[in-house]
């Protein structure tokens, strides 16, 4: 990796961990977009998986006293059934198809019928996001905007939801971590010093997201975070589309 990319996937994961860290959300799906865009597929999966881990922990610290215990066991259930489905197949895919699927994921949940709405305290649909959240962090880096959905289609106040998708995304991306650097990547392939990094990033840009987010209300919390999961989706989309045409006019 140059200096010029190492400085900019520095600053990327800095800025991207703030974001993640006000709003719990978001900050992942635009850093791995620009890791796609900076790394090979496989390299830019581990360190995203490391970068969101040291994150999501952070985060746990923080706001450990507001964690939903019993909706993060029952997730984890389904994490662990997709683990186990996706370690048979060992697919990783190509840019195009991880963007579309990164964007296309929010609308789906987007469109269905009322009594199939997200709600992050019914435990069959915790299991079910939980299958399906990880194997679309498998396949894409990231489950962010279903995930994001799932929460905040409940009740959960918004530490509620800060918490408890925390520690989620604390198995989801221990998930990806296993199956990438462990599965698919050989290990000896991971770069430590850049690792240590993104270590150090994702705690700065955590951190400075505390008191900023102790000033939302509820209210403000849900309406930004629904725009900033519904604008990232759109463009993930388009690019994945462009990504897919792209050859077709070559």
């Amino acid at each position: 990796m140059s200096l010029l990319t190492l400085i900019a996937v520095c600053a990327t994961m800095l800025v991207t961990n703030f974001l993640s860290g006000l709003f719990g959300m978001a900050g992942g799906v635009i850093l791995i977009g620009l890791l796609l865009v900076l790394l090979p597929v496989q390299q830019a999966m581990v360190l995203h998986g490391i970068t969101q881990l040291a994150s999501n922990i952070w985060r746990v610290v923080v706001w450990r006293a507001y964690i939903r215990w019993d909706i993060a066991l029952v997730y984890s259930i389904g994490s662990l059934i997709a683990l186990a489905l996706w370690s048979i197949t060992r697919y990783v895919p190509d840019k195009a198809v991880a963007f579309l699927m990164l964007g296309v994921t929010p609308f789906l949940t987007m469109v269905m019928p009322k009594n199939m709405r997200p709600d992050a305290e019914s435990k069959p649909q915790a299991i079910g996001y939980g299958i399906g959240c990880t194997g679309l962090i498998l396949l894409t880096g990231v489950a962010g905007p279903m995930l994001d959905t799932f929460f905040l289609g409940g009740k959960l106040e918004r530490r509620q939801i800060m918490a408890t998708k925390s520690v989620c995304q604390v198995l989801g991306h221990t998930v990806k971590l296993i199956y990438f650097a462990g599965i698919v990547v050989d290990p000896g392939t991971v770069d430590y010093f850049t690792a240590g990094l993104a270590i150090l990033m994702a705690a700065i840009g955590t951190a400075a997201a505390k008191p900023v987010v102790e000033m939302l209300s509820d209210k403000t919390y849900r309406l930004w975070a629904n725009r900033i999961v519904v604008s990232v989706s759109a463009y993930y989309t388009c690019y994945g589309v462009w990504l897919f045409a792209g050859p077709l006019f070559n």
